[in-house]
């Protein structure tokens, strides 16, 4: 009787353990990962450090530095503006082509094939092919404007101020949209089409049925877009710093780049991880700020 009590109990502990074997694989990569990086790039913005045989506590003097800090600040405002921009195209355009390709058109497949194609490319192909477009000498833009003589001479698009920035919005726009395509393209397809039959039956035009039926059936999944849109795009560091280094100047300096020539061009690792933190800070907040405007009651 003894021992089979022991059994059952084995049996108990075995098969409540079980859960937790199962997710152990992911909490453990999540915390090596992510958790302590994390904790290890906040616990550096206390010290004046080179890494190795450095480390002078300096409290919170990083962190306040960085609020005066004129470059620092200019990137968060440059990160700012490339943030709405870039997030304000992926949904103009992910909305229109969802809505085409929610047609019952000829080729309808090819096309969701084609359009998908910029966010299956990796960063570094999509950078390298738009400086080779973008190129001051031989590039396919620069060809094309001269032989319709839309200019005399070559434009140096990234090279230039003026351009560099724009061009490096628009490319973005290019990559991402696509994610917000797919996703409202499926939501869309959920919706019934009785909805809008009735709609049409009370004498609803296209923007009435757009304003009260798609957009609050799609509320849910747009809140969750945005908030991962905007905190991946306020991240971006691969295109532009492939692009333009962010240069020329600091036309293109944005948070991401900022830090990293802090960290790896200065070596002013505590500094760098200090601004490291309040860019964390600001992600969170996003998507609190977010949850909160757009929470469907």
């Amino acid at each position: 009787m003894k021992n089979r009590t022991q059994s059952v109990s084995r049996n108990k502990i075995k098969s409540a353990l079980i859960p937790y074997g199962f997710i152990s694989p992911a909490s453990l990569t999540i915390l090596l990962l992510v958790v302590y990086p994390i904790l290890y790039g906040i616990y550096i913005s206390f010290f004046d450090t080179n890494l190795v045989n450095k480390w002078k506590f300096v409290g919170l003097h990083y962190y306040l530095q960085a609020l005066t800090d004129s470059s620092f600040l200019h990137s968060l405002w440059k990160t700012m503006v490339f943030t709405v921009s870039v997030v304000g195209g992926h949904f103009i355009l992910g909305f229109i082509f969802a809505s085409i390709l929610n047609l019952d058109i000829k080729g309808r497949t090819l096309f969701r094939g084609i359009l998908i194609l910029p966010w299956l490319f990796p960063d570094v192909v999509i950078a390298y092919l738009f400086k080779w477009i973008l190129n001051t000498q031989g590039g396919i833009v620069n060809e094309l404007l001269m032989h319709f003589n839309l200019i005399s001479n070559p434009v140096g698009w990234l090279s230039t101020s003026a351009t560099a920035f724009p061009c490096v919005i628009l490319v973005s726009i290019w990559k991402g949209y696509p994610l917000v395509m797919v996703q409202v393209l499926a939501g869309i397809q959920t919706i019934s089409a009785d909805m809008y039959e009735a709609a049409q039956i009370d004498g609803a035009n296209v923007w009435q049925k757009f304003r009260y039926i798609t957009i609050p059936a799609l509320k849910p999944i747009l809140t969750t877009i945005l908030i991962l849109d905007t905190v991946w795009v306020f991240k971006q560091f691969t295109l532009i710093w492939l692009m333009t280094s962010g240069g020329p100047g600091s036309s293109t300096m944005v948070s991401a780049i900022e830090i990293y020539k802090n960290a790896f061009s200065y070596f002013k690792y505590g500094f760098a991880s200090a601004q490291s933190v309040y860019i964390l800070v600001i992600c969170y907040l996003i998507g609190v700020v977010f949850r909160r405007l757009l929470r469907d009651d």
